[in-house]
């Protein structure tokens, strides 16, 4: 079979290389970052425009274009979704080292995302739920393999590796801001299979760039980092398959039969999101291969792992209640201009591309003097848990439901909110990749994800009660855990010093 024009030539002698490093085309850097980080941006703009209209769409009546659901429900299964996501990305990065290689599993996802989202711009419910399949399969190839195409632009010693990734991340923001801008302005005042029907553009757009830009890429061969032996390769792919098929075939028996429903679908991610981090951190803690400073230093990072967990169930919430909340009771007029309530999602989107060169040159300028790892993670955490204390005060003292608060309120928490992630997402990424045994450093994104995963799950069934309690104590109460949570791990802090070397 002839070789289609967006595979690379498995025969080219640079393609497992880097470029070389007088490469400076883009921005002082090179090339290929370009191709990933405009790669992100339309990936972001196109999974997170469609989410900031997800709940949205869940929630709206049927005879609106929407499924009808009740509020707590639209949250939970919005949740569930994530958790999907984070879950799948664990096994991406596993398909990539071992059979895919890098470039086609981030080829191969995105055109899975790009599908996902032409099905839900199709106006059935059945549609909606293949088009969620397939952009959690894409997004779990895509996701965890994109960054890993990153660093392998920049050879170890190259000291533009650091600002190269702060580019990288700079472009997922980007895409963060721009996408629920117009998914948004599309679902409210066209229909919301046509806000999906953008998200499906902008990832067709973030592929055709990327294809087109493929020579300028590491890492862009056939074969896989770490490939399997082809006989076990056979028997692994043969497998996969079959237990894809059989877990689909089991499935359709049990929804047919009545059992699979939406609540215990949900209920069965949550548990494995809860079982999978488990079984994983047993596994490290009891491997022969990781030395006893290694498993002393895992403790600590525990620790950073449950404090991820509590702020991203806030931060994943700023997609699911926080939306539910400013199309109820949220104002979408600032000075005199109306906006549908799903531009809110991208305040979170701007306040990150402003606050992080902003954070990064504070960190630079303290130099040692800048606080340890363990207490930004934190900060972070507390500024997640102030972002829903926040919300406590617009809406308490009301007599039913009707009331509107002003829009600076939904504003200034996900600016709370977009400093956290500055300050949580970078140091704990970092935290992972140093504190992770050497013996699975190649996992170390699995473990990130879990962490997000396990937020997803857990969200998903608070979030049931979302309609059941009043606003006042579903914020507060989950707002006050989740500052409780940082302000243990600033109590924690002399011991995280002590046992997180090399981390400082």
């Amino acid at each position: 079979m002839s070789r289609t024009k967006a595979d690379p030539d498995p025969n080219d002698p640079e393609a497992d290389q880097p470029p070389p490093g007088d490469d400076h085309a883009f921005l002082g850097h090179p090339r290929g970052l370009a191709t990933l980080s405009g790669l992100e941006v339309w990936e972001r703009f196109s999974f997170l425009g469609m989410q900031a209209i997800l709940v949205l769409y869940f929630a709206d009546t049927v005879a609106n274009g929407g499924l009808g659901m009740d509020p707590g429900t639209a949250a939970s299964v919005s949740a569930a979704y994530g958790t999907m996501v984070y879950l799948v990305s664990v096994a991406g990065g596993w398909l990539a080292d071992r059979i895919l290689g890098s470039y086609r599993a981030v080829l191969w996802g995105g055109v899975l995302i790009a599908c996902g989202h032409y099905a839900m711009a199709v106006p059935t419910a059945a549609m909606t739920w293949v088009g969620l399949g397939l952009i959690s399969a894409g997004t779990g190839l895509l996701k965890p393999n994109v960054a890993t195409m990153v660093g392998k632009l920049y050879r170890t010693d190259d000291e533009r590796r650091d600002a190269g990734f702060a580019l990288y991340y700079m472009g997922i923001n980007i895409g963060a801001f721009a996408g629920p801008l117009i998914t948004a302005w599309l679902g409210e005042h066209e229909g919301w299979h046509w806000g999906f029907s953008a998200a499906a553009v902008g990832m067709t757009a973030g592929l055709v760039q990327y294809v087109l830009g493929r020579r300028h890429l590491a890492g862009r061969k056939h074969s896989a980092e770490f490939p399997l032996a082809p006989d076990t390769l056979r028997r692994t792919v043969r497998a996969l398959v079959a237990g894809l098929l059989a877990v689909a075939a089991l499935c359709w028996l049990l929804a047919a039969a009545g059992w699979l429903t939406m609540d215990r679908f949900v209920d069965l991610l949550t548990l494995i999101s809860v079982i999978a981090p488990a079984v994983y951190f047993t596994v490290m803690f009891r491997s022969p291969r990781v030395t006893p400073e290694e498993r002393g230093r895992l403790r600590p990072y525990l620790v950073l792992f449950l404090a991820s967990v509590a702020f991203n169930f806030i931060l994943f919430q700023a997609y699911s209640t926080m939306m539910l909340l400013a199309s109820t009771n949220a104002r979408t007029t600032i000075l005199g201009f109306d906006f549908p309530a799903g531009w809110y999602a991208s305040a979170l989107g701007a306040f990150e591309v402003a606050l992080a060169p902003v954070v990064a040159a504070l960190w630079a300028r303290m130099g040692p003097r800048q606080p340890h790892a363990s207490n930004k993670i934190a900060i972070g955490v507390v500024l997640g848990g102030l972002s829903f204390l926040l919300m406590v005060l617009p809406t308490s003292g009301h007599a039913d439901d009707t009331y509107k608060m002003a829009a600076w309120w939904i504003v200034g928490s996900y600016l709370l909110l977009g400093l956290g992630d500055v300050l949580l997402e970078t140091s704990g990424m970092s935290a992972t990749s140093k504190l992770a045994p050497k013996a699975f450093s190649s996992q170390t994104m699995a473990l990130w994800f879990l962490s997000l995963a396990l937020a997803n799950g857990i969200q998903a069934q608070v979030v049931k009660v979302y309609d059941e309690v009043s606003h006042p104590v579903y914020f507060g109460v989950n707002g006050a855990v989740a500052v409780a949570v940082g302000l243990a791990v600033i109590a924690l802090a002399p011991w995280l010093r002590r046992t997180m070397h090399p981390v400082h």
